[in-house]
């Protein structure tokens, strides 16, 4: 079974060290099974917000070219945090006959695109939600909320 491993960390903020682990584990991963792995593809810095990465192009152009069986992430949202990206890419991979797994939730189906997708999705606006309120509060406490002044 020939593999390729998709990596992808968010933003400038978060380090290579989350990029390196996400390689580590899954081709951990990989060989334990006797995965063949053939290609590995990464994102560094991208938001899953957008398709438009270097590395998730790469990724889909290879799938669909059939150079492997199985792509192999950490967890989906790896891929994208977009419902409609997430369904898009598992319509086309199952359609080129490669077949998703992720460490998170295992092999990637129907279900894990409904559910996960929507739970993928809600996340960034949970989280900016989130950061405003504890923003709001340090001002409220008289503190800096960060940012350049």
């Amino acid at each position: 079974m020939k593999v390729a491993i998709y990596a992808r960390y968010s933003s400038d903020n978060q380090r290579d060290a989350s990029f390196a682990h996400q390689m580590r584990v899954c081709r951990t991963f990989a060989e334990r099974r006797g995965w063949t792995i053939a290609q590995e593809h990464s994102d560094h810095a991208v938001s899953g917000a957008t398709l438009l990465r270097s590395g998730f192009q790469a990724l889909m152009r290879d799938a669909l070219n059939g150079d492997f069986d199985v792509v192999l992430a950490k967890s989906l949202d790896r891929f994208s945090r977009d419902q409609e990206d997430t369904a898009g890419l598992f319509k086309r991979l199952t359609f080129a006959g490669v077949n998703i797994v992720t460490l998170a939730e295992g092999d990637i189906t129907f279900r894990h695109i409904g559910f996960k997708g929507t739970m993928n999705a809600l996340f960034p606006k949970d989280l900016a939600a989130k950061t405003h309120r504890g923003l709001c509060g340090r001002v409220e406490d008289g503190k800096s909320a960060g940012g350049l002044c």
